[in-house]
């Protein structure tokens, strides 16, 4: 068995295709032992690369984007999120909700963790012709602080990850959710990556055979309602009542969370542009100058030889 070891930013229900991959024994049975870690603060992923810890490292793709010819050459070879897991809660005593009603009000906005929330929500005001500089932000705390403050009264709008909106909405009668982001058009949300300069065929093909355990894990859950299987889930998140996880997972296999390990080319540039106007990148990326998809698409011919 090769050990293949994973650095990832979090533990995220929109990675559950890869937890049940690796629990079901789709990645043993191509002959890889995937051993993950968590590192704190969550930038420790690159950390892992760069000391060769780890062979890939999960987290969004404005990472490698921002660090392109700046700092340091990363490669992304597949995908597992291909949408955005976040909610918008508001207030219950708001009875008619557009997205028009964000502009000038203000939005909490969880930002400890990476940069995904920020940049995701203001590319869709701006896909909107809403110009995000109307909106006032709070954002520099993290989301558990944020989720608590803005239940108390504080602003108008909190956007944070699907489940934790969930659960909130759940037990405080006083907020509902207003968008769910996984019905707001595709995004490579996250990814698997390494350095550029170390990459060989042989792990090339170490990560082929990643990505075919990953598809039969994106298969799976797709094939299953989340309620068939809710006691898988409740042991990978046990902090969370079921029933909101359960409904979590159902929302995401309806909307296009899981697809394929491949990285979609049209959401690819959404992206890019989302980051160009975000000032994280000077213009968008071409695919082919970050993305390696030969080992995702060689993963997908394999499925289809089945």
């Amino acid at each position: 068995m090769q050990p293949f070891h994973l650095t990832a930013t979090g533990f995220n229900i929109n990675y559950l295709p890869q937890y049940i991959a690796h629990r079901h024994g789709f990645f043993s049975e191509q002959g890889l032992d995937v051993i993950t870690t968590i590192p704190t603060p969550w930038d420790g992923v690159l950390d892992a690369l760069a000391d060769g810890s780890a062979d890939m490292a999960l987290g969004g793709i404005w990472v490698p984007s921002m660090y392109r010819d700046r700092v340091q050459n990363y490669t992304v070879f597949a995908q597992i999120a291909n949408r955005c897991p976040l909610a918008l809660l508001r207030r219950t005593s708001c009875k008619e909700f557009g997205l028009a009603d964000v502009a000038k009000a203000t939005v909490l906005m969880k930002s400890i963790g990476g940069a995904s929330v920020g940049l995701f929500f203001k590319m869709l005001l701006r896909e909107n012709d809403i110009d995000p500089r109307y909106v006032d932000f709070i954002q520099d705390l993290d989301g558990l602080m944020l989720g608590n403050l803005f239940q108390g009264g504080m602003g108008d709008f909190f956007v944070t990850d699907y489940l934790s909106a969930r659960a909130i909405a759940a037990r405080n009668p006083d907020v509902s959710i207003a968008m769910e982001m996984v019905t707001q058009g595709e995004v490579p949300w996250s990814v698997y990556y390494r350095e550029t300069s170390t990459i060989t065929q042989e792990l090339r093909d170490a990560q082929k055979r990643f990505c075919i355990g990953l598809n039969q894990g994106i298969e799976w859950v797709l094939r299953h309602d989340a309620e068939s299987f809710k006691d898988e889930i409740a042991e990978l998140f046990p902090k969370v009542p079921v029933d909101v996880a359960v409904d979590v997972v159902n929302c995401f296999r309806r909307n296009g969370m899981w697809t394929t390990a491949t990285i979609p080319p049209k959401a690819f540039d959404r992206w890019q542009q989302g980051l160009t106007d975000a000032r994280f990148v000077k213009q968008p990326l071409a695919y082919e100058s970050i993305v390696d998809d030969w080992p995702a698409k060689e993963a997908q011919a394999v499925a289809k030889a089945r």
